[in-house]
C-alpha cells in the first residue's frame, strides 16, 4: 500500500478503517520507496508513541534510516523537541506556553481575534479565511509567546508552506526558507536584553545562568529550537482552525448552540480536534530494538508511522466515532500525540482555538462557506492537510 493516504481533509480516507479492522499495523510503501510499518488503531498508536524506550522520533533524522518523505530540512529541525528535552528546556518552553502564565493569554487573543475580524466586517464578504484570520492570528500568537516582533509574523508565515515540503527527493533550495529564518532568529537571540523578550529571553537568561541545567546551550541551539517552534506552533494552529470552521459550517446546528452556549466551546475544540484531518501525515519513530506491535515484530532499524486519524476514529475507543459530537466525554484524542513528545503547546492551542472560534461565531451569525465543500482543492506535497483558500460568507 501506498502512503500517503488521500490528501482531501473534509473525508476520512477509507483505507483508515478497512486497515484498522484487517491489520491494525500494515506494511506500507513511503514517498522515498521504503518500507514501513502504518499503525492505524488506537492501542497500537499509543504504545508506540508512549514507549520511548523502544521508539525514537530523533533517530528519524539520523542518516541511512528508512523515512516517509526526504529530509528536506536540517536535522536540527528534528532535534528539537529531543533538544528541549535534555538540555533541560522543557519546563521553559512550558512556561511559555502556558495560557495562564504566558504572556499571550486568553485576554491577549480575544482581542487580536476581534482585531481580525474588525477589518473582515469592514471590507465585506467574501474573504478568505486563511489569508484574513486563521494565519495572521496564529502568527500573532506564536510570535508573543517566543518574543519576535509580532510585525515580522507574517513575512515569517510566508515561506512555511517551503518548509513543510513532503518530497520523495533533495531538491536545492528545500532548506533554503529554514536558512532565512533561522538566521533572522538567530539574530534575535543574539540581540541585548533590552529587546529580548519571551521564550527567548528566557532561554537566554537560562544559557547564562550557572546555578540552572543550561551551561551547555548556544545561541545556535536556541535559534534552532525557537524557528522550530515558530514553524510548528503556527502551522499546526492556523490550518487546524481552518478545519474547525469547514467541520462547523457543516454542522449549523451546533453552530446556533454554541453561540448561545459558548461555555461549551472548550469541549467542543476536543472534539473539533479529534474529528479534523489537519495532521495528515503519520507520526514517525524508529525501532531501536526488535519489539512487538500487535501481531507484528518490529525490528530494530524500521520505520513505524502512527496515523493519528485511524487513532481518533477507533470504534473500540470512541462509540460512533463518525459522528460530529461535542458532548462525548472523555475524549482521549491523539491530535497532540502521546508520551514523551506529547505536545508542550497542546493547552494554550485548546485556548486559542476556543477564543478563535467563539469570536468568529458571535461576530458572523451567517457564517458559511462561499463555494460548496466538494469545490475546496487541498494542497499535495504538504506533511498538512491544508485548503489553498477557505472563502466564506455571513
Amino acid at each position: 500500500m501506498e502512503w500517503p493516504l488521500p490528501r482531501r481533509g473534509d473525508v476520512v480516507p477509507a483505507e483508515c478503517a478497512r486497515l484498522r479492522e484487517e491489520s491494525p499495523i500494515a506494511r506500507v510503501r513511503t514517498l522515498t520507496g521504503d518500507d514501513a510499518w502504518l499503525v492505524t488503531n488506537y492501542a497500537l498508536a499509543r504504545q508506540v508513541l508512549e514507549d520511548g524506550e523502544h521508539f525514537s522520533l530523533r533517530a528519524t533524522a539520523a542518516p541511512d534510516v528508512p523515512r516517509q518523505y526526504a529530509l528536506t530540512i536540517p536535522p536540527e529541525v528534528v532535534n528539537t523537541m529531543g533538544n528541549v528535552n535534555s538540555a533541560g528546556l522543557h519546563q521553559e518552553v512550558l512556561r511559555a506556553f502556558g495560557p495562564r502564565s504566558g504572556p499571550a493569554t486568553a485576554e491577549w487573543m480575544r482581542d487580536r481575534a476581534h482585531e481580525l475580524i474588525d477589518s473582515m466586517v469592514e471590507e465585506g464578504p467574501p474573504v478568505d479565511l486563511r489569508e484574513r484570520f486563521a494565519e495572521p492570528y496564529s502568527a500573532a500568537m506564536v510570535c508573543e509567546v517566543l518574543g519576535l516582533p509580532r510585525e515580522d509574523g507574517r513575512r515569517l508565515m510566508a515561506g512555511l508552506d517551503l518548509g513543510f515540503v513532503t518530497s520523495p527527493a533533495v531538491f536545492d533550495g528545500c532548506t533554503a526558507n529554514w536558512d532565512k529564518d533561522y538566521a533572522y532568529v538567530l539574530r534575535q537571540v543574539r540581540a541585548g536584553r533590552h529587546s529580548q523578550r519571551g521564550l527567548i529571553r528566557r532561554l537566554c537568561e537560562l544559557r547564562d545562568d550557572p546555578t540552572r541545567d543550561g551551561g551547555a546551550l548556544t545561541d545556535e541551539m536556541l535559534a534552532a529550537v525557537v524557528t522550530s517552534l515558530f514553524g510548528a506552533g503556527a502551522m499546526s494552529t492556523y490550518v487546524f482552525l481552518l478545519h474547525a470552521v469547514l467541520t462547523l459550517v457543516q454542522h449549523p446546528e451546533t453552530m446556533e448552540r454554541l453561540r448561545e452556549q459558548p461555555e461549551l466551546m472548550p469541549r467542543a475544540v476536543e472534539e473539533l480536534m479529534r474529528c479534523t484531518l489537519s495532521i495528515g501525515d503519520g507520526l514517525p519513530r524508529i525501532a531501536l530494538a526488535d519489539v512487538r506491535v500487535g501481531e507484528v515484530l518490529v525490528r530494530a532499524g524500521e520505520l513505524v508511522l502512527v496515523c493519528v486519524e485511524g487513532a481518533n476514529f477507533d470504534p473500540v475507543q470512541f462509540d460512533d466515532p463518525e459522528r460530529f459530537d461535542i458532548d462525548r466525554s472523555p475524549n482521549p484524542h491523539m491530535s497532540f500525540g502521546s508520551g514523551p513528545h506529547f505536545c508542550p503547546a497542546s493547552l494554550i492551542s485548546r485556548v486559542h482555538a476556543a477564543e478563535a472560534l467563539t469570536a468568529l461565531l458571535e461576530r458572523l451569525p451567517g457564517l458559511r462557506l462561499a463555494l460548496p465543500a466538494d469545490q475546496l482543492v487541498w494542497r499535495t506535497g504538504n506533511i498538512k492537510r491544508v485548503p489553498e483558500r477557505l472563502h466564506i460568507l455571513w
